[in-house]
């Protein structure tokens, strides 16, 4: 009889430890554990383009590498999808957002609702927030991996200050209305100008992205204007579509593009374009997946902070450091 008592309470006191060590994963899971599979969301621009459609590669990659599951999104150019998307990803509960805004005013409310779902969320290619300055991140972003628009528009006017050293008539080819690149890539362009002398920015067009309207542009001002020196359209495919209205109109006017795509380089080395400014996207989203997964385990805290990857200038003197990415 004792000993059956005292079986009776060693039992007792056995379940009453395995009771005091039962936790709910929860409980029992670290903050910033890497064990656990991760999935991510890419929130997308439009993947028909090149560049995006670069992005999304790099960052599947990257994922891939990291064993992350990435679920990536196409917003196809529409906002209220954009929206719908980001939407998907909260309920989908997923562990992190890579947001690739459409434009900065939206895209804050899109990084309040996954920050209200406690759901950490950066950019790439773009910032949001309305006026607000790239270099100063919204605060409820976790990053921000972009091109530094302004400094590509700086790299361009010193370009231009080589390629037409005396100066003379500028016109510029800007993209769809409504995109902060239409300002921010000419900013500095046109201060380089400025503070050398000399150069007239007698005319600006939009060529709306594309190489059609890009060599429309140009056709455009080539009528008015013959006796252009320099025309700078701030994208590659725009430069590329205007170089054929230069050759047609037997125009010596200098191009200058932005975007480093295959394009681009393609027409710097048969002499076409005279330069462009090397955009990597293919790295920048192997960059923000990095990011947002050292965000998400814990090694990536504080204030948000704005990365630039090296852009370049490229003329046909350097033309083999710049290997396209879309």
């Amino acid at each position: 009889m004792k000993s059956i008592r005292t079986l009776a309470a060693l039992g007792l006191v056995l379940a009453g430890l395995t009771a005091c060590n039962t936790e709910s994963p929860a409980e029992t899971t670290p903050a910033g554990d890497t064990t656990r599979k991760l999935t991510f969301g890419l929130a997308n621009q439009q993947e028909s383009v090149t560049f995006p459609a670069a992005l999304a590669k790099g960052a599947k990659a990257k994922a891939d590498e990291l064993g992350i599951t990435l679920v990536s999104l196409d917003s196809q150019g529409d906002q209220q999808k954009q929206a719908s998307q980001v939407q998907d990803l909260i309920a989908q509960k997923v562990d992190g957002i890579i947001l690739v805004p459409l434009s900065p005013g939206p895209g804050q409310a899109l990084v309040d609702q996954a920050a209200a779902a406690n759901i950490p969320i950066g950019t790439a290619h773009g910032y949001v927030g309305a006026n607000r300055d790239v270099e100063t991140p919204y605060e409820k972003l976790k990053f921000i991996v972009t091109e530094n628009e302004r400094g590509a528009g700086a790299t361009a006017g010193e370009m231009a200050l080589r390629v037409v050293p005396d100066g003379g008539k500028v016109a510029v080819i800007t993209g769809a209305a409504g995109f902060d690149e239409n300002t921010t890539r000419v900013e500095k362009f046109t201060a380089a100008l400025e503070a050398k002398g000399g150069y007239d920015v007698v005319a600006t067009q939009p060529g709306n992205w594309t190489k059609q309207d890009g060599q429309s542009a140009c056709q455009n001002l080539l009528a008015a204007t013959p006796d252009l020196a320099l025309i700078y359209a701030i994208s590659d495919d725009m430069a590329v579509g205007c170089a054929a209205a230069v050759k047609s109109a037997n125009s010596t006017a200098k191009i200058l593009g932005v975007g480093g795509s295959a394009a681009g380089i393609a027409a710097i080395k048969d002499g076409t374009l005279a330069g462009t400014v090397c955009y990597k996207p293919y790295d920048s989203g192997v960059m923000a997946v990095q990011m947002l997964h050292d965000a998400v385990t814990g090694k990536l805290s504080g204030a948000p902070a704005t990365t630039f990857y090296d852009t370049p200038g490229v003329t046909k003197d350097n033309v083999d450091s710049c290997t396209p990415q879309w």
